[in-house]
């Protein structure tokens, strides 16, 4: 089979490989649908995954048709229209047992594809666990919208989740690019009251008003904190979400809170470059209030399997959001995916989420 693969630092290739094999558990999947991700260009131009030299495929976002299934799978047959989350455990790891199934066998071990094994980006990928890890695609439902709730949605509504949002709380959402929305779009569905979201983007700032935002940061017209700290009256927020940004954008979350919030990080603070060790994340002493402020702070993984799709297409099919409104840029063709990539790592201003239909 023809696959889309990292080859090394900085490179990437179109390869041909043999197609993957189910073990008893296992499901092969044919896509019919992929996105590219930025955790795709992290890995690729920013050192996001050490593959010590081993060539392995790409992508983590999609939809498709089951082509083959191990033995022991008793739940999806060939045929079936299924949605791939981007986490994929061992569901029965120790860790997934404690309840931190995206750290199962290791610390992000529920990251699967391209981390651990060939991703799916090719004309077929393999799902482990299947039973635990597919959902069923429901017949009405676009597959613009599963598309995205593979990793954009469940990503940004566990921002929303973690940041332990209450009714009617004063919320921030840092960067508005796919993730945001939807972090903005779990914020407005756990009931905040005030939902600030920072970013300067036309398109995106209007999906995010759709989405439910009450007020736009611009970061280009002045500082967010101070811009955060007038607009709630000097008491800054209960919750803030990190969906976008650098180590700055960490310290000016923690300065942006109140006493008692919640700071809930999903943003991916990854290396500069392949051979950079990386970034400390500084917490403000004083904002912090040296240690003694009760501002929580928190990051994790997005949830993955197949309980969370099944939620995540409740909630479309009920009627409470459009991820759809998220694609922006459309392609056909696996040859393709390459576009798509590259499409991301420029991020032209149009820009929120490109779309490969096969």
């Amino acid at each position: 089979m023809k696959g889309f693969a990292m080859t090394g630092p900085n490179k990437v290739a179109w390869i041909e490989k043999e197609k993957p094999k189910a073990g008893p558990r296992d499901a092969i999947i044919k896509p019919t649908a992929l996105a590219p991700c930025s955790s795709d260009i992290h890995t690729v131009w920013e050192g996001g995954i050490d593959l010590q030299g081993e060539i392995r495929i790409l992508g983590h976002e999609a939809i498709g048709i089951v082509d083959e299934v191990g033995n022991e799978v008793t739940d999806f047959k060939p045929g079936d229209k299924v949605i791939v989350p981007a986490i994929t455990p061992n569901w029965s790891a120790k860790a997934s047992q404690c309840g931190l199934h995206q750290h199962a066998d290791c610390m992000l071990g529920g990251y699967q594809f391209t981390f651990i094994r060939d991703g799916s980006m090719a004309e077929y990928f393999l799902v482990n666990d299947a039973d635990a890890n597919l959902a069923i695609q429901p017949d009405d439902m676009s597959d613009e919208a599963a598309l995205m709730l593979t990793d954009m949605v469940t990503t940004g509504f566990s921002g929303a989740e973690n940041a332990n949002i209450q009714i009617g709380d004063d919320v921030v959402v840092i960067g508005i690019g796919p993730v945001g929305l939807n972090a903005v779009a779990g914020a407005a569905l756990r009931g905040a009251g005030k939902l600030f979201a920072v970013g300067s983007r036309p398109d995106c700032i209007n999906i995010a008003k759709t989405y439910g935002a009450t007020d736009i940061i611009n970061y280009k017209k002045g500082d967010i904190v101070e811009q955060v700290l007038e607009a709630t009256d000097g008491k800054g927020a209960d919750a803030v979400v990190i969906a976008g940004g650098n180590s700055e954008t960490f310290a000016q979350a923690i300065q942006m809170a109140k006493p008692g919030s919640t700071i809930s990080n999903i943003n991916y603070f990854g290396v500069q470059n392949y051979k950079s060790a990386g970034d400390i994340l500084p917490i403000p002493r004083d904002a912090w209030g040296a240690g003694m402020a009760h501002k929580t702070i928190t990051g994790g993984l997005c949830p993955g399997g197949r309980v969370r799709m099944e939620q995540l297409v409740n909630v479309v099919e009920a009627g409470r959001f459009d991820p759809s409104l998220l694609i922006t840029h459309r392609f056909k063709g696996l040859e393709k995916v390459e576009d798509a990539l590259y499409l991301m790592k420029d991020k032209p201003r149009d820009l929120i989420k490109p779309m490969v239909t096969l």
